[in-house]
């Protein structure tokens, strides 16, 4: 299963030769790609850098939204340190269930909070019980129509230096195909020219997976 815009070959040597997997991430990548909602789960090489860039910025105090079988909190609670926190925001206890066992293998479920409900009213919820520019960290990968509400929150909550990455903001390429008309491309096309003329931000779109925007914020 691909989620890249890459040549397969090309595609294979990044997510698979090159990309540095844990044993019990290949099975919980295994067991999601059999689920027949599989291609909703981020590619290893998107896992790795979600990784990589919250350890970049010290990050202690994460949230993410769109949890799915817990592939992208596994690799940011892995990151954080022994008392940091990751608030995770998705509305399926079924999907997530998958999760808990391998976030309890891995030794990393005390740092993870799930709270099941709409993302909106957590996210809200976070900003009165934690106060705002009180996270170091979020990824955003659920419902594409709420994209802008999510990351406006996420703006709130995440501290200056912070980042904010959102994933599949290429959809498929069709975002760069403008007789493509559809909910999702169209308001994946708006958010990524807002970011990129935001000023409250420093902005990439970077080609990785279905497309990962990564904003700093200033």
């Amino acid at each position: 299963m691909r989620r890249s815009l890459f040549p397969e070959d090309v595609e294979r040597y990044v997510a698979v030769a090159m990309t540095r997997e844990s044993a019990l991430q290949r099975r919980l990548r295994a067991e999601t790609l059999a689920l027949p909602q599989g291609m909703m789960q981020i590619s290893a090489d998107q896992g790795t850098l979600l990784a990589l860039l919250a350890r970049t910025v010290g990050a202690r105090r994460a949230v993410e939204i769109g949890t799915f079988t817990g592939y992208s909190a596994l690799a940011v609670a892995t990151a954080l340190p022994a008392d940091g926190a990751l608030v995770c925001c998705d509305v399926s206890d079924e999907w997530t269930r998958i999760g808990r066992r391998y976030w309890n293998e891995a030794g990393v479920a005390a740092r993870i909070d799930l709270r099941l409900g709409p993302a909106l009213s957590t996210l809200d919820a976070l900003l009165h019980e934690s106060g705002a520019a009180s996270f170091d960290f979020a990824f955003i990968d659920a419902d594409k129509s709420n994209y802008d509400g999510y990351y406006e929150a996420c703006l709130k909550l995440v501290r200056a230096g912070g980042l904010i990455l959102l994933d599949n903001m290429l959809w498929g390429g069709k975002v760069a195909q403008p007789e493509v008309y559809d909910s999702d491309p169209d308001a994946l096309r708006v958010l990524n020219a807002k970011i990129r003329d935001d000023a409250r931000v420093d902005a990439c779109l970077l080609t990785v997976g279905d497309g990962v925007m990564v904003a700093r914020k200033r």
